[in-house]
């Protein structure tokens, strides 16, 4: 999957998956309290967040596998770190990563705007649903209940992936520090185009 990357992209993925693993880490304690407060749903509301890595990784690389594999090394760099869940998380972490990566690989990596990053950012809502209704028995909770949790993460993963991560990436683009990744190249191309 990597067999064509340079060193850098990969040494950005990297960073970037151990700065939000110990961001993870900490939502994961203000879940704890939110959920405490609402119950199951309230975690919904932040669930966004789990996936962010992936869309701000393939957002500045633009290269097939990148949000797959960001949110994966997330998730190990967590269990690694002190997640309670264990190693149970990291299948969790693949399970969101091939949601927003499915959402990419259907434009065939060519659009990065911003609707395609916040459907990513639902598509890891929906195959990260699926797998918690049969590992957190959503089954067992009122019907009309989890189809509201579904759709508070759909919208958290629409806007705490999807458009934060649009902001969080096209601020550190602003910086010059990604000048030399797909995302500037993509965007000086843009420029020239409407300049043109």
């Amino acid at each position: 999957m990597t067999a064509k990357w340079k060193l850098s992209e990969i040494i950005v993925l990297s960073v970037l998956a151990v700065v939000f693993a110990v961001v993870y880490l900490a939502f994961f304690q203000v879940g704890n309290v939110m959920a405490g407060i609402m119950g199951p749903i309230g975690y919904e509301w932040i669930f966004g967040i789990w996936f962010i890595v992936s869309i701000i990784a393939a957002y500045i690389l633009r290269r097939p596998g990148a949000a797959f594999l960001s949110e994966t090394i997330a998730g190990t760099v967590e269990v690694l770190i002190g997640n309670a869940v264990g190693p149970m998380l990291i299948v969790s972490a693949m399970i969101q990563g091939a949601g927003a990566e499915a959402v990419f690989a259907a434009t065939r990596y060519k659009r990065w705007g911003l609707w395609v990053l916040m459907l990513a950012g639902m598509g890891s809502s929906v195959t990260s649903f699926i797998w918690g209704y049969f590992i957190s028995g959503y089954g067992a909770l009122d019907p009309g209940y989890v189809a509201m949790m579904f759709a508070i993460r759909l919208a958290s993963g629409a806007l705490l992936a999807g458009l934060l991560g649009k902001w969080i990436s096209d601020g550190l683009y602003q910086t010059g520090v990604l000048n030399s990744y797909a995302i500037a190249r993509d965007k000086k191309r843009e420029f020239h185009a409407k300049a043109s």
